[in-house]
């Protein structure tokens, strides 16, 4: 079989299920994994604009302002005009949506854990190494 299929695949099989377990998991804070990670993005910094919040997810604009309404109207996050360009909107958490972040964060750890206990040190930095490739080339 082809190398650079067997990757594809490989990497698919292993989001996909990375994925469910996600879901799952954080269904109970009431959020998707998508949302948790625009949520976890939030909370790095104060604000960003939406189309920097989609490049960081690695998502598109539409996906993006989509999860954003729904966040909005659960009052986790707040969009409102950009100061600096009137085109653009500015995202941030709001105080609630903070909390639910820490919350979501919490019920999220058995995940990380499980990852985390997957892999050696070496081998995580190797993996790091690898996907940063693939998603830079």
């Amino acid at each position: 079989m082809d190398r650079g299929h067997e990757i594809a695949m490989g990497l698919r099989r292993a989001y996909w299920a990375m994925h469910r377990q996600a879901d799952a998991q954080l269904a109970k804070g009431g959020v998707t994994a998508d949302q948790f990670v625009l949520l976890s993005i939030l909370a790095e910094g104060d604000q960003i604009t939406q189309q920097e919040l989609g490049r960081r997810a690695s998502s598109d604009p539409n996906t993006i302002r989509a999860m954003l309404v729904l966040l909005e109207k659960q009052g986790l996050v707040a969009r409102r005009p950009n100061p600096t360009d009137g085109r653009a909107r500015s995202v941030t958490l709001t105080a609630k949506g903070r909390k639910t972040y820490q919350r979501l964060w919490k019920i999220s750890d058995p995940i990380r854990q499980q990852l985390a206990g997957l892999f050696k040190q070496p081998e995580v930095t190797a993996l790091l190494d690898g996907l940063n490739r693939i998603a830079e080339s």
